[in-house]
């Protein structure tokens, strides 16, 4: 009985959950910045926004920063509730070790543009990443 009704909900939140993408409302979120590292610009760092899911996260975009160390991603998604994004900040700066720290910023849900508008414009402004991070930690596969 147990496997029975743990079978039936775990379908109906995945039948739910696929919905979210036919009969959700288009969301859109852009974040840009600027990255440093001891107060220089920091070049060919990895930043890749997600929407930050329930099971497992969706990537919109990413992008290396440019050689003035700032970045622009943006992505869109179809969802019955509000998208959760959030960007995750690949870098070495003051690090040696052989996997690269990980810095996750999570985006305010005020920054969600709805349906057809254009994006939402979140700045998380200029980050020092030789700073320590709350919840920072290393990540060998992104």
């Amino acid at each position: 009985m147990f496997f029975k009704v743990t079978l039936l909900l775990l379908s109906l939140f995945a039948l739910s959950y696929g919905l979210g993408g036919i009969v959700g409302r288009g969301q859109k979120v852009t974040v840009v910045g600027k990255l440093v590292c001891n107060g220089q610009p920091a070049k060919d760092v990895k930043v890749k926004l997600y929407e930050d899911g329930t099971i497992y996260d969706t990537k919109m975009d990413t992008m290396n920063t440019l050689g003035d160390g700032t970045f622009s991603v943006n992505g869109s998604q179809k969802k019955i509730r509000k998208i959760d994004p959030k960007i995750n900040i690949y870098h070495r700066c003051n690090h040696h070790g052989l996997c690269p720290k990980k810095v996750i910023i999570h985006v305010p849900k005020n920054a969600v543009g709805k349906g057809t508008k254009e994006a939402q414009l979140f700045d998380i402004g200029t980050l020092n990443l030789a700073n320590k991070f709350p919840g920072e930690t290393t990540d060998c596969i992104h």
